[in-house]
């Protein structure tokens, strides 16, 4: 299956920023790029880069989870940062994932690695990169996607309406200056990626973290309610 011609319909708070950048010379050249790699035979990942834009509204997201780019296995990657689809094994950064949030919140893990449901509910899952090549991961870093995916959390920071940035590992929290200009109105929590490598390890941890009841009790304190759960 080929990933290109691109579906560019999202929602239409995301749609004037993926608009202005496909017109811009770093869309065009990220698009120029793909076309080219999948001329060469490259199988890219994933079939629907901008799904996460489709599935959590500008005007209704309440949390950001940053990832760094899409999972380069087959099948697995699905335009949602760390999520996978329902049947696959879940992969070891997930895994941590579900870990923290039932030491943290006494959630049982999922039957399912899909985070779909987060998504539906104003977490926005996503990738600084939007896609990778078939066992190859940072194939398509900076090859244009990271001016998208800047301007994609710049938007989300000027909004007033207060989120939740996660920014789990030093990729993810290079971004915090873009958060942090926007004014004070959000929470920012930082810890080390989830990975097996550095999930227990200093400076931050990710297990023991907290960050799941923290943003629950923040956004609640806010009016602004978030359930974490996810169904079987």
């Amino acid at each position: 299956m080929k990933l290109l011609p691109l579906d560019w319909r999202v929602d239409a708070g995301w749609q004037p920023l993926l608009d202005a950048w496909r017109a811009s010379p770093a869309g065009q050249g990220l698009l120029a790029h793909l076309s080219q790699r999948e001329t060469a035979g490259a199988t890219i990942y994933p079939p629907d880069p901008f799904r996460a834009l489709r599935l959590t509204p500008l005007a209704r997201t309440r949390v950001v989870i940053l990832g760094q780019d899409p999972y380069h296995g087959p099948g697995q990657a699905e335009g949602l940062a760390f999520s996978v689809p329902a049947g696959h094994k879940v992969p070891p950064s997930l895994r941590n994932i579900f870990k923290e949030l039932q030491r943290d919140l006494g959630q049982q893990p999922p039957m399912s690695p899909h985070l779909g449901a987060w998504a539906e509910r104003g977490v926005l899952l996503l990738n600084t990169c939007l896609t990778v090549e078939d066992g190859a991961p940072a194939s398509h870093a900076k090859q244009g996607w990271e001016s998208l995916t800047d301007a994609l959390i710049q938007a989300a920071a000027r909004e007033a309406s207060p989120k939740v940035f996660m920014l789990w590992g030093a990729h993810a929290q290079a971004k915090a200056p873009l958060i942090q200009a926007a004014g004070p109105q959000h929470l920012l929590l930082q810890a080390n990626h989830p990975s097996p490598l550095s999930a227990t390890r200093p400076p931050q941890p990710f297990i023991g973290c907290g960050h799941f009841s923290r943003a629950a009790d923040w956004l609640a304190s806010q009016g602004l309610p978030l359930d974490w759960a996810l169904g079987d």
